[in-house]
């Protein structure tokens, strides 16, 4: 669609995006093509696998593995918020993405990557309920006390999206229409515009580096407690099943917080935008696609349910 004039001829206002994604020739393309059609595939199988089993299993009924399921789910919607679409641009010789759907795909992308970072917050809380304080654990983290983290990740979430996709999308995209990514990230989308955009990156440092920052923290005084009371545990055999539970969580915050630390919460990350494509394909499909795979490979609980689910079919 033309841009539109708004009778300055230096002031143009695009009504459509260019996702000019990945450099590279016909051969390239049809690489990444294949590489992110594995990486989304291998995702949507791995969450709906760990969603289905949690919901089936009566023995993963426990408020961790509802967090976990809650967690597969928003790892299924973030990576379909941008997998479809980057699949299509890679031999579109348009690329083109209206106002509209960057907005739209921006909002979903900001909703679902930080209402991640507070579920894995919440699940960091409550391993810290459940070995620190096991005897006050079943009345804390009661299904109505679960269902209100849950609605408060999504509503923390929707929050920084409401912020963040307001200030971004009342900028005026006069320079180019062109954005040097593969979807609509708030860092190339503030390169494009022609208007003040330091409130803009106080927001992204300020509310994203807060979020961040401050539950990194929260997860790392939760698993320091955590240590500490499994050293004094005197049962090795629970000692170990307790490593290897948190040690999947562990590792999928490490993971999570460790790349969009360094997409969001720093100010070198606007400088580098080549370096950021690489880095948003492992935190927008690898981490999603790894999650469930870490989950279910060192926990016991889920891979003994997996083995129940795969019996069943034989058992009829």
């Amino acid at each position: 669609m033309p841009p539109k004039r708004n009778g300055n001829l230096s002031m143009v206002h695009f009504q459509d995006f260019v996702l000019e994604g990945f450099e590279g020739g016909l051969e390239t393309q049809a690489l990444l093509f294949a590489v992110f059609l594995a990486l989304y595939m291998v995702t949507v199988l791995g969450n709906l696998l760990m969603i289905i089993v949690i919901t089936l299993d009566a023995r993963l009924h426990s408020p961790m593995y509802f967090f976990l399921k809650n967690l597969s789910f928003v790892d299924l919607c973030y990576s379909s918020v941008i997998a479809p679409k980057a699949l299509a641009n890679f031999f579109s010789s348009s690329k083109v993405i209206t106002f509209a759907g960057c907005a739209m795909q921006f909002f979903f992308l900001s909703l679902l990557g930080t209402t991640e970072a507070f579920l894995l917050g919440v699940m960091a809380y409550d391993r810290f309920m459940a070995i620190c304080s096991p005897l006050r654990y079943p009345i804390t983290m009661c299904q109505s006390a679960c269902t209100c983290l849950v609605l408060g990740a999504y509503c923390g979430g929707c929050f920084n999206s409401v912020v963040q996709t307001s200030f971004t999308f009342h900028l005026p995209f006069c320079s180019s229409n062109r954005i040097n990514h593969f979807f609509c990230d708030v860092v190339p989308l503030l390169k494009l515009s022609c208007g003040n955009t330091a409130i803009n990156e106080l927001l992204l440092f300020g509310i994203c580096g807060l979020i961040i920052v401050g539950l990194a923290f929260m997860v790392l005084i939760s698993y320091g407690y955590i240590i500490v009371t499994i050293l004094r545990m005197g049962s090795g055999a629970r000692r170990r099943k307790v490593f290897s539970t948190c040690g999947s969580h562990m590792t999928a915050v490490t993971l999570f917080f460790g790349t969009v630390f360094v997409m969001y919460a720093q100010p070198g990350a606007i400088e580098s935008m080549e370096q950021s494509k690489v880095v948003s394909v492992f935190y927008t499909l690898v981490i999603p696609m790894l999650n469930p795979l870490i989950y279910s490979l060192r926990n016991k609980d889920v891979k003994e349910a997996l083995r129940r689910l795969g019996q069943k079919p034989m058992a009829l």
